[in-house]
């Protein structure tokens, strides 16, 4: 009923700022109509439960009990999502970066110059997100304005936590997908913004996000004026891709031969700070780890993308950015991820640690279930700079949440739940073998958006 608190009462899981896991195995949340948190209670026998309820007024408040095989999580959080590529996820494996954008990439993305073509592929692809427990992500749109609003106003219609940009990208591509002029791309960049501001003026779900492709694809004079709009707007996030492969590297230093390093390169644009979302992140100097920790980027660490496409075959290392302070959060980046799953990403970065670990003769340490987790959840909210708002559960937070269900009908091909299995066994199946069949319900800022 539109108005009323809603409260839940049963097992929770979520991470803790030091990237432990709090498991809790009957806690009680309460949450009113502007989707804050208002009531977090730990820790609550079923006996204490029932003095518990008077909280939950039920002319006011709509109770879910969770059943025994159910428990809540945190929404997850994209740090890196193109969604024109929705439609082309899985194509290209193995290609080289610059070569896979050429062939594939460009040529889809073209598309959406079609206002239609986009709202019907942004749609699935919002959905898609959504129903495997995507509360919130960081979209790349295509280079067209309108198509860009189009896929603002789904994510604002369908409740999903966005930040949605204007892909720049003035140079190196082809003439049929390109923007005609510096003028032109900073123009349309800027009716996106004003566009997004009308339509959500407190960005409560959905901002923009300043998107210069990468350096290869945009001339000194764009990327100096999308740091302009970033100076005047210290509001808007802004992201790119950032060492991503050797060959789009070696091609940066060659268009900017004043640069050593793409730090100093988009810092020298105004483009670098604790609002900056930084993509991939694979071959880190130490020069470079300690400038983006003083400048307080994050990063989004694509782990399914970084050994499938683009010539890196290569995971960033985590464990080093972790150590040194350095936001981290989990990025599908898919079409370039073959997955547009979160667990998928949680699961392959822990893969890709290990691998790390081997190679570092264990001196880089692999990654557990929950620190995976924590990128998934209050890691890519620190990302993202929404750490205040979702991430984790706590009183004053917005409810993104969701609903897990392990047995009967939301089992799925999950590995099976036996009688017997502590919480900590339940999630470790979920995290390693379940997928969108065992999320029950997903919700945004308190607003059910899968489900019923």
């Amino acid at each position: 009923m539109a108005g009323k608190h809603i409260a839940f009462a049963g097992p929770v899981i979520h991470s803790l700022p030091n990237t432990d896991l709090e498991i809790l195995p009957l806690a009680l949340l309460v949450i009113n109509p502007a989707g804050v948190i208002t009531t977090f209670i730990k820790s609550i026998s079923r006996s204490d439960l029932t003095l518990a309820l008077p909280i939950v007024d039920p002319e006011t408040t709509t109770l879910h009990l969770l059943a025994p095989d159910q428990f809540l999580i945190p929404g997850f959080v994209d740090t890196h999502n193109h969604a024109p590529q929705w439609a082309q996820r899985g194509l290209g494996q193995g290609m080289q970066i610059l070569d896979w954008l050429s062939a594939l990439t460009f040529p889809n993305e073209a598309k959406f110059a079609d206002p239609a073509y986009a709202k019907t592929i942004y749609a699935r692809c919002v959905d898609g997100l959504l129903r495997q427990g995507i509360t919130t992500a960081s979209y790349y749109g295509s280079a067209h304005g309108a198509a860009t609003r189009v896929l603002a106003d789904l994510c604002l219609a369908k409740g999903q936590r966005a930040f949605v940009g204007k892909c720049n990208m003035n140079r190196n591509a082809p003439g049929y997908y390109c923007d005609a002029s510096v003028e032109e791309s900073l123009q349309v960049t800027e009716e996106c913004i004003a566009h997004i501001r009308g339509i959500d003026p407190d960005g409560r779900l959905v901002k923009h996000v300043l998107t210069p492709r990468f350096a290869i694809s945009c001339d000194d004079e764009l990327l100096k004026g999308l740091g302009e709009i970033a100076k005047r707007n210290d509001d808007l996030p802004i992201q790119t891709h950032f060492n991503e492969a050797e060959q789009e590297m070696e091609a940066t230093k060659g268009l900017f031969p004043g640069f050593e390093n793409e730090v100093d390169l988009y810092e020298s644009f105004g483009l670098l700070g604790r609002r900056s979302i930084l993509a991939h992140c694979c071959y880190m100097s130490g020069y470079e780890m300690e400038r983006i920790k003083q400048l307080g980027c994050g990063v989004a660490h694509c782990p399914v993308s970084n050994m499938t496409v683009g010539g890196g075959f290569m995971a960033a290392p985590v464990r080093a950015f972790m150590k040194a302070g350095i936001k981290v959060g989990l990025g599908t980046d898919s079409g370039g991820g073959f997955s547009s799953s979160i667990l998928d990403a949680m699961r392959q970065a822990m893969i890709a640690s290990y691998a790390r670990e081997v190679a570092s003769k264990g001196e880089d340490k692999g990654l557990s279930i929950a620190e995976v987790f924590y990128l998934a959840t209050l890691g890519g909210a620190e990302v993202c700079c929404l750490e205040d708002k979702i991430g984790n559960f706590a009183v004053g937070k917005e409810f993104d949440a969701v609903l897990v269900g392990t047995r009967g009908e939301h089992e799925g091909v999950m590995t099976m739940v036996e009688e017997g299995d502590r919480l900590e066994t339940v999630f470790e199946k979920f995290v390693m073998t379940g997928d969108d069949r065992n999320m029950v319900q997903v919700y945004v800022q308190g607003r059910l958006v899968k489900g019923s």
